[in-house]
């Protein structure tokens, strides 16, 4: 049994599809962050960074002790590995599944947070930092579109590398972002989100947080209005 101590953003998202996907057997621990529940002492022992998802893993491999994991990067490949999905065996094939996760983890992710901070939770409207970061989210969606143009998904079959980018492209309009101007990287879009797994995984968030964030009417207003000229 795997527990997912979890909450409703793009990198809780990836390890719910991951589990989805492959059928396992886990239970969802809410930490919900908008009321502080990722200070709490019971998870910062496992996740000592305060930062959602992680998960404990009561049958490791090899048995002993329950395995605790944080980063949603980590735990995409240690569940990839232990249960042999998602993920190549061969050496190439494997390269090419890692250097895309961590070019999410490293790239989109980070990136599209800041676009998501600045515009969405920031105290005050900086229209400087808001342009910064789509105009960065813009670049790398022309990263993974150039990237699709020539292969179903990012590493060629399904994997974790899928997995890790799909949530972060989900919120795309709040991002500032047309998937129109991205026709390949629209078409993988369209093409997992139909996944039932991934519906499943998106039902299941509805569930434990029926009223996810949403722009200010000044964020919009920027991000819609004087960046989206921008980036153009």
């Amino acid at each position: 049994m795997i527990d997912l101590h979890y909450w409703t953003t793009p990198n809780g998202h990836k390890i719910t599809i991951f589990l989805e996907e492959s059928g396992l057997p886990y239970r969802i621990i809410p930490v919900n962050i908008g009321k502080g529940d990722q200070f709490k002492p019971e998870f910062l022992k496992i996740s000592p960074n305060n930062r959602i998802p992680a998960i404990v893993d009561h049958e490791p491999t090899g048995g002993g002790a329950p395995i605790s994991v944080f980063e949603s990067g980590a735990i995409l490949l240690y569940l990839a590995e232990k249960f042999g999905r998602f993920i190549p065996s061969d050496a190439r094939g494997r390269t090419e599944v890692l250097q895309w996760l961590f070019w999410q983890m490293g790239g989109l992710g980070p990136m599209a947070g800041q676009n998501h901070h600045f515009s969405q939770y920031a105290p005050e409207n900086i229209p400087y930092a808001i342009d910064r970061y789509v105009k960065e989210t813009n670049r790398l969606y022309g990263v993974l579109d150039k990237r699709l143009s020539d292969r179903p998904f990012i590493a060629g079959s399904y994997s974790i590398a899928d997995m890790a980018a799909y949530p972060w492209i989900v919120p795309h309009k709040n991002q500032g972002q047309s998937l129109d101007d991205f026709p390949h990287l629209k078409r993988w879009f369209e093409t997992i989100q139909a996944r039932p797994a991934v519906i499943r995984a998106y039902d299941k968030a509805k569930e434990i947080n029926p009223q996810p964030a949403t722009l200010t009417e000044e964020s919009r207003r920027i991000l819609f209005g004087q960046t989206a000229k921008s980036v153009a």
